[in-house]
Order: C-alpha cells, then structure tokens, then sequence
C-alpha cells in the first residue's frame, strides 16, 4: 500500500534546479518527521533533509546545506526538497520518508515512498 507519493524528478543541467514533492496518500503524513533520501547506483541510500511536520524545524546532510532546502506547504500536506546549483552527483532516485524521529538515519523510517529519478547531466 502506497503511503507516500513523490514526483517532480526529471533531468536538468549541471547548475540547474529542481523541487520535488511529497504527499501522502491518505488525508495526512503517517509520522511527524518526513525526510528525503537518495540511492545512486551503486551506492547506500543516504539521508538528505528531514522536516518535522509539527514544529518545523529542518535538518541537513552537512555536504548538502545551503544547496537543498526542505520546506512544507501551510496545509502541512506537501513537503517540498528544493534542490539548486545541481551536480552530476546528486543524480539519484529520491525518496520521500515519514517516521516518528526527526533524523537521517534511514533505519528509524518505516513508510516509504517510490522514489522519484534526478538525472544531472554535464
């Protein structure tokens, strides 16, 4: 059963932007906190951004900061990863994900999404 849908990926230059998003399937996000991952081949999945839905507050991968920026709607029914000055390494599939602690650790997260393609090209 999809909880969590994503969409907004896609292909852009080097440089370019991108903002994906995240609902959930049913009326609300299943937890508080609902993060972004990403899996390049070959690669683990890794932690980008996490959002607490309830307070706000926003974290970052520390490589990512000031490049990428969580947000979500006033509805609290979209979370937002807007992703500016792309580079061929942040080509991946992004994952949407809602769990009860707000962090990057990819363990504490039980809903997923599908994910969405980013392709960055030089």
């Amino acid at each position: 059963q999809v909880q969590l849908v994503e969409s907004g990926g896609g292909s852009v230059q080097v440089g370019g932007s991108l903002r994906l998003s995240c609902v959930p399937a049913l009326d609300r996000f299943p937890n508080r906190c609902v993060a972004w991952f990403r899996q390049a081949p070959g690669k683990e999945r890794e932690g980008v951004a996490v959002i607490s839905t309830t307070g706000g507050g926003s974290w970052y991968a520390d490589p990512l900061q000031g490049r990428f920026t969580i947000s979500q709607d006033n509805a609290k029914t979209t979370v937002y990863l807007q992703m500016n000055s792309l580079k061929p390494e942040d080509t991946a599939i992004y994952y949407c994900a809602a769990g009860s602690r707000c962090n990057l650790d990819r363990r504490t997260f039980y809903v997923w999404g599908q994910g969405t393609q980013v392709t960055v090209s030089s």
